[in-house]
């Protein structure tokens, strides 16, 4: 798989992501274990954690959160911020491969959010980051995720977008451009960005993210050939309306059997 989320795109992260609603998306994953659990809930697997926006405010609500990442920028970021909130060791979180991590426990539940399924590019990769969830859920536990939708991927198409910044010295500037592959459920994503500081460009960066779009049956089968039930697809964030051609995003549920 190729290597993603480099030093300049890392450190620009959470600046970029600034307008997403980590604390509401929490809101709902906190709902989703409460209303689907089958027992109490208090351990978190979270793969693909990135920085530990999810991990971090879902600690604070008194789950204990492993978070696993393979870039070691991201991870170390979220130590970082961890160290910084003083959550009192309810976060952790360990470099990582999604699709082989291995550790010896295993959680009430486990997490696959911000469309991180969707950067598992061919079938064997999707199989591999679910067995790894299930292996790590415990029978009866719970998976969430979100994804893009294909339906609406193929309605819409990709479009290219400018994204403007403000930070404390100056400005971030990042251009997204995508470019569908319907035959292969692929939308690339060219992505360039510029750190000006007091008027000066420090820093420079492009990365190329291939991201997979999901259809309901499709992902059905992926649930169910690694011992998930699923449970529901819902728009995402707006959980309890019924996705179609305008959600680009939808949260599932699953249960592990």
């Amino acid at each position: 798989m190729r290597e993603l989320f480099g030093s300049e795109y890392a450190d620009a992260y959470d600046d970029l992501y600034r307008d997403k609603d980590y604390g509401k998306e929490c809101e709902l994953i906190d709902r989703l274990l409460r209303s689907y659990g089958s027992a109490s809930i208090r351990t978190l697997l979270d793969l693909g954690c990135g920085t530990g926006s999810h991990a971090l405010p879902l600690a604070e609500r008194g789950y204990v959160v492993v978070g696993v990442d393979r870039s070691e920028n991201m991870i170390q970021s979220a130590r970082k911020k961890a160290a910084g909130q003083q959550i009192d060791g309810n976060a952790t979180f360990h470099e990582g491969d999604i699709r082989s991590f291995q550790l010896e426990h295993s959680f009430d539940a486990s997490l696959l959010m911000f469309a991180v399924l969707g950067y598992q590019l061919e079938n064997t990769d999707v199989l591999a980051a679910l067995r790894t969830a299930r292996k790590h859920t415990r029978s009866g536990g719970l998976l969430i995720f979100d994804v893009w939708y294909g339906p609406a991927v193929l309605r819409q198409g990709p479009s290219d977008r400018v994204k403007s910044i403000k930070t404390g010295s100056g400005q971030i500037l990042r251009l997204a451009s995508g470019q569908l592959d319907a035959q292969h459920h692929l939308c690339r994503v060219d992505y360039r960005l510029w750190r000006i500081e007091e008027d000066r460009l420090t820093g420079e960066t492009a990365e190329t993210h291939l991201m997979r779009f999901f259809f309901p049956l499709e992902l059905n089968l992926f649930l169910e050939c690694c011992g998930f039930a699923p449970i529901r697809l819902g728009a995402f964030p707006q959980f309890d309306r019924e996705p179609d051609e305008t959600t680009w995003n939808v949260c599932g549920v699953a249960r592990a059997v």
